[in-house]
């Protein structure tokens, strides 16, 4: 789903509430720079193959600009648009100085083997390693690829700019990778949940969430939210989905999709239509999967009093005017999954300092900046009179406008 109508709506009216003049406003949206380069390499099979690599920077007013590497059949200039602008307004909220990129590889990495992805990533990353660097560009995995692929970059970058760790984040731990990384986005769900249900004189215990995706963020926040004393009540990834409403044992859960790649099967819950997962009775409901999966088809049937946003763009523009007349409190994904790129940013820090962290304090950093967050955006609210997701817009927004204005740049 192609989120970029939703975002720039969102800005304009959270530059509306700012009182942005025009200029500063074209100033902001415009990216800063689009690349589209040609990859060629030689595959095991001796003949060639051409792919089509994007980089879309979208603003360095408040640092270098953050934003992962995605392979994908459907990477292109119109799919990569949308989110270097939400990771702008992401990072803002967060408060670590950086800006917004995206991009990725036009591919399929299934139909790839190791030996050729290494290459393509080689190729991709001599296309432009003069426009990523260590305070200019620093990318992070995301769909498709993983610490390996940025371990590639890594050693391709370095051949030209002489050993540079920090240029990206999300590497193994032996090539200068954060402990907590892994875990990061998901436990900044985590962090993020206790502070809305604290604003509402609730905790997570005694809570029943459902979550949909049990990926990487959705499977942590699971098992840290269950840590908590909350209960799992049901849970779908892309082989099916599956309830209890006593709770889900989520230690078994995990050892059955280890075991058999996917929730389905799983004995300790009953197989529920996949489609139903965002409807079922529960407190919090956590979209951690795709974009767009609440509209205004399923909104009106959502039953969460709470819904916090571990995905990208879950929730349509349509769906959340329904909601909100609904009463639901939504926590939106610009600040609710911001616990990856916060610890990405401890990574980058680490790196150029040459000193690394314990998880402990990895995970005491994040919640400390997750917490401030959840403030800065309530302020923000009672400022403007708005929900919390106008009131995450404004914040980012007017952060990235101050620095773009004492920059000089809005002229």
């Amino acid at each position: 789903m192609n989120a970029l109508p939703a975002t720039n709506k969102n800005f304009k009216l959270a530059s509306r509430l700012l009182g942005l003049d025009s200029k500063l406003e074209q100033c902001l949206l415009i990216p800063f720079r689009e690349i589209k380069v040609e990859c060629t390499i030689p595959k095991d099979n001796g003949s060639l193959a051409t792919f089509i690599g994007f980089r879309v920077q979208h603003d360095n007013a408040r640092g270098p600009m953050k934003g992962g590497i995605k392979y994908h059949p459907e990477v292109n200039p119109d799919e990569v648009n949308a989110l270097p602008q939400l990771m702008t307004w992401k990072t803002a909220v967060a408060n670590i100085p950086y800006g917004g990129a995206k991009g990725g590889i036009g591919c399929s990495p299934s139909d790839l083997s190791i030996s050729e992805l290494k290459r393509l990533t080689r190729v991709f990353t001599q296309k432009i390693h003069d426009l990523i660097g260590i305070h200019t560009n620093v990318p992070p995995p995301d769909m498709g690829t993983n610490p390996q692929t940025m371990a590639w970059i890594l050693d391709e970058y370095s051949k030209f700019h002489g050993y540079s760790p920090a240029v990206v984040t999300g590497k193994p731990i032996d090539l200068g990778g954060s402990l907590g990384r892994d875990a990061a986005t998901g436990r900044g769900v985590l962090f993020a949940a206790e502070a809305l249900l604290r604003d509402h004189g609730k905790s997570i215990a005694g809570q029943h969430f459902v979550v949909q995706g049990f990926g990487n963020v959705g499977s942590w926040a699971a098992q840290l939210i269950t840590e908590q004393g909350g209960k799992i009540v049901a849970v779908s990834d892309i082989t099916g989905a599956i309830k209890n409403k006593n709770g889900i044992d989520i230690a078994s859960l995990l050892k059955h999709v280890k075991e058999n790649r996917g929730v389905k099967g799983f004995h300790g819950a009953d197989s529920i239509d996949p489609n139903s997962i965002l409807v079922e009775d529960c407190d919090v409901l956590i979209p951690a999967a795709l974009g767009g999966v609440i509209n205004r088809d399923n909104a009106k049937d959502i039953k969460a009093k709470f819904i916090v946003e571990a995905a990208n763009h879950p929730t349509d523009p349509e769906a959340d005017e329904i909601l909100a007349k609904k009463g639901v409190v939504i926590l939106p994904d610009i600040y609710a999954n911001s616990g990856g790129v916060t610890v990405s940013y401890f990574e980058w820090v680490q790196n150029i300092q040459g000193f690394m962290w314990d998880e402990e304090r990895v995970n005491t950093e994040l919640k400390a900046y997750m917490n401030r967050g959840f403030k800065d955006v309530k302020d923000m609210c009672k400022t403007h009179n708005c929900d919390l997701r106008m009131g995450a817009f404004t914040l980012g927004v007017n952060r990235v406008a101050r620095a773009t204005t004492l920059r000089g740049w809005e002229a």
